[in-house]
């Protein structure tokens, strides 16, 4: 049923998904510092699995830095934009495969199949039964190479938990037993403006992830400016204002309280 409504959640808002990470300066954060983060982490050339990457914002931005790319998502309407948006780019040669799929079901390919292996924007988290998400991280772990950089980013829970002091927490007034579930336990089941998720903390995602690959660093995606998207974007319209910004988020990202206080935030593991 979880599967259902995140497919129905996202071939609703499809459109809004493409355009999230540069709605503004504040969005556009997470894409700048997942992006950051992978050109540091990832290997000069080779395969890369964009696993969740639903509209392919990261496929797209790879196949531009020369990666063969592999796009799977679990909605048909983010893949028919992935395909638009590849073709307007013009790296439609780079993009070897755009299929529909489940993180936590990667058979169709092979052991060690690819060089690097991203799930990101939170679609780890739309797997709310542990179960699942447990058996995702050891597919994602088995189709990369030995050594191979394995990316993963997600929701947080305690900036969700910030946020409701602004009313931006679903149900956190009009249903306060959904609120307090998933602020207790991450577990979000939908119904109530969002695809049913589970947030995370730090912690709970290294030990996710730890079963299957190495935890390097975890990077929090919007950093110390989470929560405060109306600042920084006000902040962010002066250029000189902007490079001092991105200097201090990039000094202070993969702090671990910076990390686990940030909107998204990103285990980057080995193998």
């Amino acid at each position: 049923m979880s599967k259902k409504l995140v497919r129905e959640y996202y071939c609703k808002y499809a459109e809004g998904e493409w355009e999230r990470l540069a709605r503004d300066p504040y969005h556009r954060l997470e894409f700048d510092t997942t992006l950051h983060f992978l050109r540091k982490y990832l290997p000069p050339k080779g395969l890369v699995l964009d696993a969740g990457g639903g509209p392919g914002r990261y496929t797209n931005a790879l196949a531009r830095l020369g990666y063969d790319m592999v796009l799977l998502d679990l909605a048909p309407e983010l893949l028919g934009i992935a395909r638009r948006e590849i073709r307007r780019a013009g790296v439609g040669a780079k993009v070897k495969k755009i299929m529909v799929g489940s993180i936590d079901d990667l058979t169709v390919f092979g052991d060690s199949s690819f060089d690097a292996v991203l799930c990101l924007g939170g679609a780890l988290c739309h797997l709310v039964d542990r179960r699942r998400r447990a058996k995702a991280v050891s597919e994602l772990a088995r189709v990369a190479k030995r050594r191979a950089p394995i990316c993963v980013s997600v929701i947080g829970r305690l900036a969700l938990n910030a946020n409701a002091a602004s009313g931006q927490a679903p149900g956190v007034l009009d249903v306060p037993s959904v609120f307090w579930r998933y602020v207790l336990t991450g577990d979000y089941r939908g119904g109530h403006g969002f695809a049913p998720t589970h947030f995370y903390l730090p912690e709970d995602l290294e030990a996710d992830l730890k079963r299957s690959a190495k935890v390097i660093t975890m990077v929090g995606l919007e950093g110390v400016f989470s929560t405060h998207r109306r600042e920084y974007n006000r902040a962010a319209r002066s250029r000189k204002h902007a490079a001092v910004l991105r200097e201090l988020h990039l000094k202070t990202c993969t702090h671990p309280v910076v990390a686990g206080m940030s909107e998204h935030f990103m285990a980057v593991c080995r193998k």
